[in-house]
């Protein structure tokens, strides 16, 4: 089995670490749940984060493969990274990081969060095609061609493609409105687009001090799907 299978046969090993349902919200409660599910040390009780959000979700699932892995002998994250992994919430305690700071800022900004965060660290593959997709790649899809300020999007586990009375529909893991953390499929002419984010290289995570700014920028201004491919080093 070649590496990237592995790993992505390891993402997909933690989902069932994480339990379903739980309820949907964005509010500071569920800020807070999330960065109570991980401890500074890198210990990791997910039931804790209940309700729960997309990005929330996919994140917990991504930091359950860096242990897992780690566990495993495949890498050693130093204390001082698993710090700066944990989604932790501003330092007054109103709301969750900025987008754009430290590694939970840039997986949890609007636009190609979790693309741009696999670009900056080399961590893996980004691209679009959804021909070279495989169960287990993260997936970040946009509703509509809007990036930034008025894009309406989802991150989400990409678990296949499927057909039904000749539909074809997409099927994926992620916190979904209003149950919380499941399963759930929608036509594939639904998506206008998507970025995956392929994990193949985890041993690169390290600790960002430095803002991205054009992550940080989306949350008032409007990109576009251009931009957000160049500037998560997308080819295809």
């Amino acid at each position: 089995m070649a590496l990237a299978d592995d790993i992505n046969a390891t993402v997909l090993a933690q989902i069932p670490l994480i339990p379903e349902g739980g309820g949907y919200g964005t509010k500071l409660s569920a800020h807070e749940a999330l960065a109570s599910s991980v401890s500074d040390e890198g210990v990791i009780q997910p039931g804790k984060a209940r309700p729960s959000y997309c990005s929330g979700a996919t994140y917990l699932v991504f930091l359950l493969t860096l242990r897992d892995l780690e566990k495993r002998g495949a890498l050693h994250l130093s204390k001082a990274t698993w710090e700066d992994l944990r989604p932790r919430l501003r330092p007054d305690g109103t709301d969750t990081l900025p987008d754009g700071e430290s590694v939970w800022g840039r997986w949890n900004a609007n636009g190609p969060g979790t693309a741009r965060l696999f670009h900056e660290l080399h961590l893996g593959e980004n691209f679009t095609d959804f021909a070279k997709a495989k169960a287990g790649d993260f997936m970040k899809i946009f509703w509509t061609d809007a990036v930034g300020k008025n894009e309406r999007g989802h991150s989400v586990i990409f678990l296949g493609l499927e057909k039904k009375d000749g539909v074809e529909y997409v099927r994926y893991w992620s916190s979904n409105i209003p149950e919380g953390v499941g399963e759930a499929t929608v036509p594939r002419a639904k998506i206008a687009w998507a970025i995956f984010s392929r994990l193949t290289a985890p041993g690169k995570v390290r600790v960002l001090e430095k803002r991205d700014e054009y992550l940080a920028s989306l949350l008032k201004t409007e990109s576009s799907q251009a931009e957000a491919r160049k500037l998560s080093g997308i080819v295809d």
